[in-house]
């Protein structure tokens, strides 16, 4: 025991001290578009590797869903001019599906949405409890578990988990949301109290990923609950998760950008 305590004394803090920081240089992150000019159909490298069928090609253009993405890196690789590269960032959540599509070319900007379209907007700051929902994808609820480490320590922007969604304010869906889980899952949103925050995590939970159009009816999260936040990756990074519940619940204007 005096071993332990001597080790532990000896150990420096295993939290990271910057806050969602850029992944390290190697790591596979979710793709990205550059201004690099595309092939476009000449060459569809992408759009024929992909497994998924995250991306389109039209002439020039190019649309990536990052959505359907499951980060396999088979279009980074493929990509001939670098106009798909691998995405640093561990900010990727967002609060709108739309806004998942990436393209190459500027589009017609989306009108802002409310504040309000975000139930309980400013409620939970730094105070915030989840009830996480495992669908059926065992390694995006590994990184889950991972938020709560010593290493990310969610604890400290007040967001804990609770067993009960009697007690929560935010429902975490991970996996597919296969058939036998729709009545199940829904009858959890029904037990918790409002306002309610819904977040979809993971490639899986946002779109059914490659289980998508399969006689399970696993496509995602959205056919059956309206979604305020969307964390795509698969599986995403912890500091992603982190920043999809601080984003839904608005928090994020608690930390330093």
């Amino acid at each position: 025991m005096l071993t332990a305590f001597l080790q532990a004394a000896k150990q420096r803090n295993a939290t990271e001290a910057i806050d969602f920081p850029d992944l390290p240089e190697g790591a596979g992150g979710l793709p990205r578009l550059t201004s690099e000019p595309c092939l476009g159909s000449t060459c569809g490298a992408c759009a024929s590797e992909c497994p998924t069928g995250a991306i389109q090609v039209s002439g020039e253009h190019i649309a990536l869903d990052r959505g359907l993405c499951i980060t396999c890196g088979a279009c980074i690789a493929s990509c001939p001019t670098h106009t798909i590269v691998s995405e640093p960032s561990t900010r990727t959540a967002v609060t709108r599906r739309e806004d998942l599509v990436l393209y190459n070319h500027p589009q017609e900007p989306a009108e802002t949405p409310s504040v309000h379209d975000i139930p309980g907007q400013g409620l939970f700051s730094r105070s915030v409890d989840v009830r996480a929902v495992s669908t059926g994808c065992n390694a995006t609820d590994l990184e889950v578990a991972a938020t709560t480490n010593a290493i990310f320590d969610s604890s400290r922007f007040g967001i804990q988990f609770v067993a009960s969604p009697r007690f929560a304010d935010v429902l975490l869906v991970t996996g597919p949301v296969g058939r036998a889980m729709h009545k199940p899952l829904i009858r959890c949103f029904e037990a918790m109290a409002d306002p309610r925050i819904v977040i979809a995590v993971g490639t899986c939970a946002i779109s059914g990923g490659v289980h998508r159009g399969g006689y399970a009816e696993a496509n995602g999260l959205t056919p059956h609950l309206e979604v305020h936040a969307f964390v795509p990756g698969c599986p995403p990074h912890p500091w992603s998760i982190i920043h999809g519940l601080l984003l839904a619940t608005r928090s994020l204007e608690c930390l330093q950008e």
